[in-house]
């Protein structure tokens, strides 16, 4: 069984995969794993200091710069995500290929966009209250306000998320209250 989890930044999906991998399955974090292709693929860092010029130093992404301008202008976000979709896609089906788990949970804000609902069983939109949302992202990654809420803004809005998988778990209350909640609905779906 693959659950395919998605929501916007700050929902919880990290939690949700936890949950997964606290019931024995394989957890694949899309975010980590486009970072780590950043240290590991040159070819995929050149495109997008091609694309995107001034954001690449020293063999390093300025995450910040790029970010700067990709949440800011919705055609830069797409021709990075045209960049680095393919190349996350094939790492998770690789990583599948040769683990071949029985429960998995590929976490990705760009599920459907990445081509990666396609290789699972269930999709799972998790969601939660935008002012929750700009808080959480604020003190995990250091961000100002206006910073944040650029980010919140580049994406597609949680109604989106809701329609497009198969179930919603609604992220309100504290992280163990959360993760207890994704226990239960994994549980009785394994």
């Amino acid at each position: 069984m693959i659950f395919g989890i998605t929501g916007g930044t700050g929902c919880g999906k990290s939690t949700a995969r936890r949950a997964v991998e606290l019931l024995g399955g394989l957890g694949l974090d899309c975010d980590e794993i486009y970072h780590d292709l950043l240290t590991q693929d040159p070819a995929l860092l050149a495109a997008i200091g091609a694309r995107f010029p001034g954001t690449v130093a020293e063999g390093r992404l300025l995450r910040r710069k790029l970010g700067a301008l990709v949440f800011a202008d919705k055609d830069a976000l797409r021709a990075l995500n045209a960049i680095t979709h393919g190349a996350v896609k094939a790492r998770v089906q690789a990583v599948l290929a040769e683990k071949q788990p029985a429960l998995a949970a590929i976490d990705a804000i760009a599920l459907f966009e990445g081509g990666l609902a396609e290789l699972c069983d269930v999709t799972v939109a998790v969601t939660a209250p935008e002012p929750v949302r700009l808080a959480r992202i604020m003190a995990r990654d250091g961000l100002t306000e206006e910073y944040a809420r650029a980010r919140l803004a580049a994406q597609k809005p949680q109604s989106a998320f809701r329609a497009d998988c198969d179930v919603c778990l609604e992220n309100t209350g504290s992280e163990s209250d959360f993760l207890q909640k994704c226990l239960a609905f994994f549980g009785t779906r394994i």
